[in-house]
């Protein structure tokens, strides 16, 4: 299989790339960390670009169990059906409904599946699929079949450091903290979304973002993606350069904060600063 080089449309590392390698070799789970919106997602769909493979999402959700990756059986459904006098009853498999492990497990060529969010769900869902994962297989009791993957798909997990995953199922993954990307590699990434872009215009616009990344107190430090849509309305609005270069992004709220602030504490902050800021002048 080709090596992940990250894509076009991907800014990928050298230490990530080296991860991503790995686990593909390895065929172990690649457990991916970091800030929301530093491409923890995305990435996968880029593996999958990359190794030219179909990619399976299982988006997970607080209520998420993980007997549903591999199946559900619709009990209720079937009594219906048999209450009704309809045919499907009497074929069992008519009531269950295959989970993203299944698809994954017997997708005609090796798909990368993608479990995404992990940590959002309940702390036992992880140590729920620990065995599956091993042994890339498990039972459907209701039909008594077995479903085995004939080869691992390549997994993605990705957490956003809400829960501490248990320590059993780290010791099976293959792990990457994906850091903020420093200016380099943010300047890399706003080239790729953005070819010829002004560069003045980026320069100032990436001063006043790491700098407002800074301030002290803020409750959600604005990411990647949202830089990159602060950048694309700044062009659309053809914002003059004299706004941003007569911004102290310390002291006052920075033009369409609305793409960068995401609630209302964030937003209070610069405004007091930016009444400090008045006062003391």
């Amino acid at each position: 299989m080709q090596r992940f080089e990250g894509t076009s449309n991907y800014v990928a590392t050298e230490d990530l790339k080296v991860a991503v390698n790995a686990a593909v070799l390895l065929r172990r789970p690649l457990l991916v960390k970091g800030e929301p919106g530093t491409g923890k997602t995305v990435l996968a769909h880029e593996i999958a670009k990359a190794v030219n493979a179909p990619l399976i999402e299982w988006n997970v959700k607080s209520t998420t169990k993980a007997h549903q990756g591999l199946y559900e059986y619709d009990a209720v459904a079937r009594l219906r059906d048999g209450q009704l006098g309809d045919e499907r009853v009497h074929d069992i498999k008519n009531y269950i409904k295959k989970g993203k492990l299944w698809e994954a497990f017997t997708a005609p060529e090796l798909p990368v599946l993608l479990i995404d969010e992990i940590d959002k769900a309940d702390i036992e869902f992880p140590n729920d699929l620990l065995q599956e994962l091993d042994r890339m297989s498990f039972d459907v009791y209701e039909t008594q079949e077995r479903i085995e993957a004939k080869e691992r798909p390549i997994v993605v997990i990705t957490s956003n450091n809400e829960k501490e995953l248990p320590d059993a199922f780290l010791r099976r993954c293959f792990f990457h903290y994906i850091k903020f990307p420093d200016r380099e590699t943010m300047q890399a990434i706003i080239d790729v979304h953005y070819p010829g872009i002004q560069k003045t215009l980026v320069t100032k616009a990436m001063e006043m973002f790491y700098e407002l990344r800074e301030v002290p107190g803020l409750k959600k430090k604005p990411s990647t993606s949202e830089l990159l849509d602060w950048l694309k309305l700044l062009m659309n609005e053809d914002m003059p350069l004299d706004v941003l270069q007569n911004q102290d992004p310390t002291k006052a709220i920075p033009p369409l904060h609305g793409a960068l602030l995401k609630n209302e504490q964030d937003v209070m902050l610069f405004e007091r600063l930016a009444f400090m800021s008045r006062r003391g002048s």
